[in-house]
């Protein structure tokens, strides 16, 4: 049955590849899904780096500003509109010079500190460990603490998890009730160790290993909170990395990061955020695609060692990063976020969801006012960029069942250069709902996507398209919904044929049921 599933598949992409309007040609096979998108692909990672916690989250309890005990009502119910499943904390650069007994207590006896990555401003923390997991909380959603391994110690980690985490009687659990908090919380997620290659440490492999191996050791469990301990994974197309501390350290672990960011140019000149023209984005949708190179060839490399999967990839920091906004503390990394980033998330995300299998988390960089943003606030005025909305669009993919699909594309060129002009994912859920995802990446022409629905009937269907008249528009304060979601009347079903009209450089969300 099976074979004859296959023969028909491939009978179905000929007879689409015929004529050059058809060639964007797409099978969904709706009942044999396996996979489950983990929600926590759609994680945020926010860092103490420029307006991302304070002023971003935190504007304390005397604040004009809407606030529940310091924090922003106005971005915690936005993110909860896209049911944000986690949130990476405290960084980042900065997690590994974090201690993080010097953010409990009272907050006006807490010590200060100059934040020597990122501007060099001073760090009063004000926002600690209690402010974060009330933040959470408030956010229904489930903490992912980086742990300090560049400069911290093994103690030090252990005392952190032992303060938030047990239910007993002990020195750190005592001193949790001491300042306002007798239950413990549950933390599953603990990052050992941040970019461990580089600002964490400059370590090598070999080295990084034996030292995880020691600190996962003492990150213990109490009671029924299992930690879900993350190594620091490589940087980019570094595999050597992920050879050396599989292999050394693979079965201490649940999972293992990596970090890959978009960048149009070169870190010397990364590129403007909004004034690009088509070769450069061009060139940044390619980088972009990259990603699925790289998840495959360390997928290998995890496979080798780990050929059941149980280890996680978490793709813990990813996004474009261009050079900051004129006029802004170049330590901020505070960038504007256009239509273009819109068609980097889209693409990332529907990549992920195809290695569903391995990939079990993802945490965009960051979710306010730094980097790849989905919020941007000034004082009281908070806006959504045009990322945020891909996140609204594509939560219906969490703890969906990823669907088997068959795609061919049309192509973009830009010289001689071509890539796919469309990318695509498609999930059923719980209630048999099923999704599909779409990007446009080409900036000029629209796309005719011929759909072929195996093993399901499909009587209504409706859709949610975000696009926008340039390729480089973007929300600000005076027009804050320039680039949002609209209603999507371009797709058509015939039976269990479904043709989908999708605009130039857009993203589109449809549901069948």
């Amino acid at each position: 049955m099976r074979r004859l599933r296959t023969c028909q598949i491939i009978l179905l992409l000929l007879i689409g590849s015929v004529s050059v309007q058809a060639q964007n040609r797409l099978i969904i096979e709706a009942d044999r899904g396996e996979t489950t998108i983990n929600r926590h692909i759609y994680g945020h990672f926010s860092e103490h780096l420029g307006r991302c916690i304070y002023g971003g989250y935190w504007v304390g309890e005397d604040s004009s500003i809407p606030n529940t005990r310091g924090i922003r009502n106005d971005v915690v119910e936005a993110l909860k509109d896209i049911r944000i499943p986690n949130l990476r904390w405290p960084g980042g650069c900065f997690a590994d010079e974090y201690h993080w007994m010097d953010g409990i207590g009272p907050r006006a006896e807490r010590p200060k500190m100059i934040n020597t990555h990122w501007g060099g401003v001073v760090e009063d923390n004000s926002f600690g460990t209690h402010e974060f997991l009330d933040l959470c909380a408030q956010m229904d959603t489930e903490p992912y603490i980086s742990a300090n391994v560049g400069s911290g110690t093994v103690e030090e980690m252990s005392k952190w998890i032992e303060y938030v985490t047990f239910d007993g009687e002990s020195p750190m659990a005592n001193l949790r009730r001491q300042n306002g908090r007798e239950e413990p919380w549950k933390v599953k997620f603990w990052g050992i160790g941040n970019e461990s290659w580089g600002c964490g440490g400059n370590m090598t492999p070999d080295y990084y290993s034996d030292l995880y191996r020691h600190y996962a050791t003492f990150a213990r469990n109490y009671g029924d909170n299992h930690l879900y301990r993350i190594a620091c994974g490589a940087n980019g197309g570094d595999y050597n990395w992920t050879e050396t501390v599989m292999k050394n350290a693979g079965r201490h672990m649940q999972g293992l990061s990596l970090h890959y960011y978009t960048v149009p140019k070169d870190w010397g000149d990364k590129g403007s955020a909004t004034i690009f023209d088509e070769a450069e984005y061009f060139t940044t949708i390619e980088k972009t695609l990259f990603m699925d190179e790289l998840i495959t060839k360390h997928g290998e490399i995890m496979d080798r060692y780990d050929p059941r999967k149980r280890v996680g990839m978490i793709i813990d920091e990813w996004g474009t990063w261009y050079n900051v906004e004129p006029g802004t503390n170049p330590g901020f990394l505070y960038q504007q976020n256009t239509l273009r980033d819109a068609i980097v998330a889209g693409i990332n995300l529907n990549i992920f969801n195809a290695h569903s299998d391995r990939v079990q988390m993802a945490n965009l960089a960051q979710t306010v006012n730094v980097l790849q943003a989905v919020m941007l606030t000034d004082e009281e005025k908070m806006l959504m960029t045009p990322t945020y909305w891909v996140f609204y669009l594509y939560k219906v993919h969490q703890d969906a069942t990823l669907l088997p699909i068959s795609f061919t594309s049309n192509k973009y060129r830009q010289g001689d250069k071509e890539i796919d002009a469309v990318s695509v994912s498609a999930s059923k859920d719980a209630s048999g709902k099923i999704h599909i995802t779409l990007v446009n990446a080409d900036p000029n022409q629209e796309q005719q996507i011929n759909t072929q629905l195996i093993g399901a009937t499909v009587k209504n269907i409706k859709g949610q398209i975000l696009t926008s008249e340039q390729i480089n528009d973007y929300n600000t304060f005076e027009q804050p919904s320039k680039v949002t979601v609209n209603d999507f009347k371009g797709a058509k079903l015939s039976n269990s044929n479904l043709s989908v009209v999708l605009p130039s450089k857009s993203v589109v969300m449809l549901e069948l049921q």
